[in-house]
């Protein structure tokens, strides 16, 4: 059976391209600095996000535990969105790896994070080492140029660095209508997934100044992220970067059509402030309705979802989700609902 798979664009097969780049892959020893094909994602992907050097690491979460372990000392304090991916779903790596407290914020602006700056000179009091910015943010909606450029003001004021989680950096440039450097220029450092929505199998890019580069270089190996002949990675890496990040609106529209077309089912209520990028957010009026079997019922027709979490449903289209595909989902869901 074809599968359509709309539970998280995680689930991208590699493009036909990236599979014929892999195999043709010019490799060397990545940890000794011979593999020219990393070498070539690493300069490309630094010259896109306008920073000095770049590093790849094997996912989002190793590059956001990595930016967290090289910028901090242990018990710093890190200020970040409650909602955060660091927050939930990196299994509380900051104080294993890093070392440090995590200090959430409810809603991330200048405000915010201004007072939640702990003053210096206090024995009693951690230091504030970090200012995690999240862009695209996980429940679908983007941030402003505004905000990012807000809380970067307020961090270098502090002198306290930015990391943007910028998982779906590229999401959000589309939906912006910017470059992705017009973003970064607000962070210190930056990881990015060469994965989810840009196809490539395997792999991130965590970006910034050459020193800190080096010192996450270094680390990297401790957390045993130091790779060998990792160029048939880094080529769907590029081909990820130079080609699929360029058709990410397709995405966005097609979502758009998806939220559509399910405002159109009785009792569905599509999250409108959330659909920025490629992700429908949605809840049923009807809080009885076995899930379940909304599920088995679509699985049957050949269409992979998710269980809502806290009722709240979600839908994500990729480049394998294209607008028949989004017609048959919308369809199978409908069916499905009716009892």
């Amino acid at each position: 059976m074809q599968w359509i798979d709309v539970r998280s664009d995680t689930v991208t097969q590699p493009t036909p391209a990236m599979r014929a780049a892999m195999a043709d892959a010019v490799v060397g020893d990545d940890v000794y600095g011979d593999d020219p094909t990393v070498a070539a994602l690493e300069t490309a992907a630094a010259a896109a996000l306008g920073k000095d050097a770049a590093l790849f690491v094997p996912s989002g979460t190793f590059g956001n535990q990595l930016a967290l372990f090289t910028h901090c000392e242990r018990g710093d304090e890190v200020i970040v969105a409650e909602d955060s991916h660091i927050v939930w779903h990196e299994v509380g790596g900051a104080a294993i790896i890093a070392g440090v407290n995590l200090r959430p914020v409810l809603q991330l602006n200048g405000d915010a994070v201004r007072t939640r700056i702990r003053p210096g000179g206090d024995i009693h009091l951690p230091r504030t080492g970090l200012v995690c910015i999240e862009n695209a943010r996980g429940n679908g909606s983007v941030m402003p140029l505004e905000t990012m450029r807000e809380l970067w003001d307020v961090a270098q004021a502090a002198g306290i660095p930015v990391h943007l989680d910028g998982a779906r950096l590229f999401n959000a440039a589309a939906a912006l209508g910017v470059e992705a450097r017009e973003l970064t220029q607000y962070a210190d450092s930056v990881m990015f997934c060469l994965s989810k929505g840009l196809a490539a199998p395997v792999g991130s890019i965590l970006a910034g100044p050459a020193d800190f580069i080096e010192r996450a270089r270094k680390k990297r190996k401790l957390m045993g992220g130091g790779l060998r002949q990792v160029g048939v990675l880094a080529a769907p890496g590029l081909i990820a970067l130079d080609e699929m990040s360029l058709r990410l609106h397709d995405d966005h529209a097609n979502a758009r059509l998806l939220a559509e077309l399910l405002e159109q089912l009785p009792g569905v209520v599509v999250h409108r402030d959330q659909l920025d990028i490629n992700m429908v957010f949605f809840e049923l009026l009807d809080i009885h309705l076995d899930a379940d079997a909304v599920i088995a019922k679509m699985l049957a027709q050949g269409i992979k979802a998710n269980l809502p979490e806290a009722g709240v449903w979600r839908f994500v289209t990729h480049w394998q989700v294209g607008r028949s595909e989004v017609e048959q989902v919308a369809a199978a869901f409908g069916a499905a609902l009716r009892r």
